[in-house]
């Protein structure tokens, strides 16, 4: 979140992230009185405490006087200032619980050098990768029917078992899935990456500390019944993103400057309600409720945030170009970066397989498979994230980045339609295959019970 200080301070800066980021449902007028009317509290406060200080320590010597009638206006005044205080005091408390629920609901300021724009219309392409020698054959079939064909993955048994948006990955489409994700951690590792493997569910505090609560709660998956409080401490969620889990590993601890920069990497399987709701994105595994990914997390000092942000976005692109997948860069604009973000990057990887307007010349579309954002020190406010500059000085705010390094099912979309050939097999990227047993090509097989499912023979 952003500090009170900074918005009592720079009211109009807040004003225009509200507009820039699309924000129109909170009221900072009625905050900004919360906070004016909290801090008018806690300064009568303060003077109703320090008169009571006064008065009582006058009590003592007026009875050593004999003056027992003036000791006991005293007593009775002393009385009344408690009183008085303890009223102030509650009002007060009950004003800042209004005003930090309030506070969430603000955004990050965006970045001056992010681009002002309303959607993703207005995102600015940054560079492309990749396309100089782009080799696919004439009629590439999408990754959905391809998938079927070759038996590797299957979308109908996993819609019986849960429901929409949710499939089954079999035979060598698993083992690619697996591959890629060893592969990535791999990479990362060479990079400086810690490995951390978190907890699924998480609880509402975590939610609230990246910033998925309370704006995104509808968005969440809830293990077990919904009180009425959507976000109750003692819930736990599905998580959305490793993000959340590896950046509350240290809330509302103190590092050290010694251990910053600290860079952990994660995979973990990711939950989200809001998949399905895209039109023509439904079919496939490009947006589906549960998918792989593995995560990178950073924790920097804060004047090293936005020099790491260029280092990992450069990490997060490594495993494109290692896997040969052609890809671009967007750099976000401000009505597009989301909530929680300060300068955002996405990484889209090119699939050949459908049509689209804005792909390239061959054809194609766009897969967002990673998303590279500096939050500065909004996340390290709400969670508590702070480091020692120095043992002798007080904790300060630390910087919190992330990245996907990448979200897998779209980078798998991307080599079966990408690396797809003539006769409908699929050539293995070279840097996959030491994960695949040697593997170089992956054939259509028959899976068992197949023809059963083709026949409508079922129970």
């Amino acid at each position: 979140m952003i500090s009170r200080q900074f918005l009592r301070e720079n009211p109009d800066a807040v004003r225009d992230a509200l507009e820039q980021k699309g924000v129109d449902d909170v009221d900072l007028d009625r905050i900004l009185e919360l906070d004016e009317e909290w801090r008018e509290l806690k300064a009568r406060g303060d003077d109703l405490r320090h008169e009571r200080n006064e008065v009582s320590s006058k009590i003592g010597q007026l009875k050593q006087d004999g003056d027992e009638e003036a000791a006991q206006d005293a007593i009775e005044r002393s009385q009344e200032l408690k009183d008085e205080l303890e009223d102030v005091e509650e009002t007060a408390d009950g004003l800042k619980d209004q005003l930090e629920d309030a506070m969430l609901e603000l955004p990050q300021i965006p970045h001056e050098d992010a681009p002002v724009g309303d959607d993703e219309s207005d995102n600015v392409e940054a560079y492309r990768e990749g396309f100089d020698d782009v080799d696919v054959i004439d009629d590439v079939t999408p990754h959905y029917d391809l998938g079927e064909e070759l038996g590797i993955l299957d979308f109908e048994r996993g819609a019986k078992v849960t429901g929409g948006g949710f499939y089954f990955l079999r035979g060598d489409g698993a083992r690619l899935e697996h591959a890629l994700i060893q592969f990535m951690l791999d990479v990362h590792r060479e990079q400086g990456y810690s490995d951390i493997y978190p907890p699924v569910p998480v609880n509402s505090a975590s939610m609230r500390g990246t910033g998925q609560f309370p704006k995104f709660v509808d968005d969440a998956y809830r293990v077990g019944e919904r009180n009425e409080e959507p976000y109750d401490d003692d819930d736990l969620w599905l998580c959305p993103t490793a993000e959340v889990s590896v950046t509350n590993m240290y809330r509302d601890e103190i590092l050290l400057d010694g251990d910053l920069p600290l860079k952990h990497q994660a995979f973990s399987p990711n939950f989200r309600r809001e998949a399905g709701e895209h039109g023509t994105e439904t079919r496939g595994i490009v947006r589906v409720h549960q998918f792989n990914k593995v995560e990178l997390v950073n924790f920097v000092r804060p004047e090293e945030s936005y020099e790491r942000l260029d280092g990992l976005l450069g990490e997060a692109e490594s495993v494109l170009q290692k896997l040969g997948l052609p890809y671009r860069v967007l750099e976000m604009c401000t009505g597009d970066m989301g909530f929680t973000q300060a300068k955002k990057y996405d990484i889209e990887v090119w699939a050949p397989g459908d049509d689209m307007e804005d792909g390239p010349e061959a054809g194609g579309r766009w897969l967002e498979v990673s998303s590279v954002s500096n939050f500065e020190d909004f996340q390290a406010r709400r969670a508590g994230l702070r480091y020692r500059p120095e043992r002798h000085e007080s904790a300060e705010y630390l910087h919190t980045l992330n990245g996907s390094g990448l979200a897998v099912p779209r980078t798998m979309v991307a080599i079966l339609e990408y690396y797809q050939n003539e006769d409908g097999t699929v050539t293995v990227p070279e840097p996959l295959r030491p994960y695949m047993g040697g593997q170089e090509v992956i054939e259509g097989h028959d899976p068992v019970g197949e023809s059963a499912l083709g026949s409508g023979e079922k129970e």
